[in-house]
C-alpha cells in the first residue's frame, strides 16, 4: 500500500491485554447483555412457556449480538491494519454488497440450497470483492486518504445496483431486502449456530495479530522482518471475507459497525492489534446490543432493525471522523 493510505501517523502503543479496566469493561458488557435476555414482548416469566421461550429465542439473540457485534468490529480492524486507512470496514469497501451478491447468486441458481452452501456463496463473492478493493488499492495512488472510503462506496453501490437489478428480474427483490435487514428478529433456536463459525476466525485473528500488525506497517517493512506479505494480506482477506459472509446470511447487514469500533479503540488505546482486540470486541458487543435493546424498546410492541439504528450512529460517527481528519490535514 502507498502512504498516500495512511490517514494519520500510526500510534504503536502497546498496552497490556489484561488489565483491571478490561474486566470493569466484561462487567458492564455483561450487564447489557443479561437485561438483553429480559427485554421484549413476550413475557418469559409470566407465561406457561415462557422458560421455554427462553431457550428458544432470547438466550439465541443474545449470543446472536455477541458474535456478531464481536465480528465485525474484528472484522474492520483486520481490514483498516491491512489498508493502512482508517475509514474502511466491510460496509465502506463494497465487501457486503459482494456477499449480498454471492448469496442472491446462490438463491437463484439453487432454490432449495441449505443455508450452509448460501453462505458459502457469500462468503466466496465477499472474498472476491474484498480482493479486487485491495488490488484497486495497489494499483492507483490516491492523494487524499479520505477518497478510499468514497471509492469504496461507490464499488459498493455499483455492486448493490447489480443485485437489486437482478432481483426484480427474478422476483427476488422482497428476500434479498429480508436478508440484508440487519435485524435479530428471526434469530432462533437451530437457525443461528453456524455464526459460531465467526468465534474461530475470531480465535485466529488473535493468534495471527502479530503477523496483521506488521504487515500493516506496509510491505516493504514486513518483507524485511521475514513476513510474507501477500500470503498474510490474502489470509487477512479470507477471515474478513467468512466473518461477513456468515454474519451477512444469519443476521444481515451491520453498518459501520467495524469503522466506528476500531477508530475510538485506535483513539484511546494506541494501535497494537493484539492488545487491542479484547477492547474491540467488547465495544462492539456493547454498540450492537445497545441498538437491538432500543430497537426493542422504542416502538414495542414492534421492533426497529438494529441496521437502521447502527447506521445512524455509524453515519454520524463516520462524518465526525472525516471531519476530525480534515481538520489534522
Amino acid at each position: 500500500m502507498t502512504s498516500a493510505l495512511t490517514t494519520s501517523p500510526p500510534r504503536r502503543r502497546a498496552g497490556r491485554l489484561f488489565d483491571v479496566k478490561l474486566l470493569l469493561g466484561i462487567l458492564v458488557v455483561a450487564a447489557l447483555l443479561i437485561a438483553s435476555l429480559f427485554i421484549g414482548v413476550y413475557d418469559i416469566t409470566g407465561a406457561p412457556d415462557g422458560a421455554e421461550m427462553f431457550q428458544i429465542t432470547r438466550v439465541p439473540r443474545t449470543i446472536a449480538l455477541m458474535l456478531a457485534g464481536a465480528a465485525m468490529a474484528m472484522a474492520g480492524l483486520v481490514m483498516q491494519l491491512l489498508t493502512q486507512n482508517r475509514f474502511v470496514e466491510p460496509t465502506t469497501t463494497g465487501t457486503t454488497e459482494w456477499a449480498g451478491l454471492g448469496l442472491l447468486a446462490v438463491m437463484l441458481l439453487a432454490p432449495q440450497a441449505p443455508i450452509p452452501a448460501r453462505m458459502l456463496g457469500a462468503i466466496i463473492a465477499a472474498f472476491i470483492g474484498t480482493m479486487i478493493f485491495f488490488l484497486f488499492l495497489r494499483r492507483v495512488s490516491l492523494r487524499s486518504s479520505l477518497i478510499v472510503p468514497i471509492v469504496g462506496i461507490m464499488l459498493g453501490a455499483v455492486v448493490g445496483s447489480v443485485s437489486t437489478y437482478i432481483a426484480l428480474a427474478t422476483d427476488s427483490l422482497q428476500s434479498l431486502g429480508i436478508w440484508f435487514a440487519g435485524s435479530f428478529t428471526s434469530v432462533l433456536r437451530g437457525q443461528y449456530e453456524l455464526l459460531w463459525i465467526v468465534a474461530i476466525v475470531g480465535i485466529l485473528i488473535f493468534i495471527v495479530a502479530d503477523r496483521l500488525t506488521v504487515a500493516g506497517l506496509g510491505e516493504e517493512i514486513a518483507t524485511n522482518v521475514g513476513v510474507n506479505y501477500n500470503r498474510v494480506i490474502l489470509l487477512g482477506t479470507a477471515l474478513i471475507a467468512v466473518v461477513t459472509g456468515v454474519v451477512t446470511v444469519v443476521v444481515g447487514n451491520l453498518p459501520f459497525l467495524g469503522l466506528i469500533v476500531p477508530n475510538i479503540v485506535s483513539m484511546v488505546r494506541g494501535d497494537d492489534l493484539r492488545s487491542n482486540l479484547p477492547w474491540v470486541c467488547l465495544l462492539g458487543i456493547a454498540i450492537v446490543t445497545v441498538c437491538d435493546i432500543i430497537g426493542r424498546t422504542i416502538i414495542m410492541p414492534f421492533e426497529v432493525p438494529v441496521s437502521l439504528i447502527l447506521g445512524i450512529v455509524g453515519a454520524v460517527v463516520f462524518i465526525l471522523l472525516l471531519l476530525r481528519q480534515r481538520r489534522r490535514g
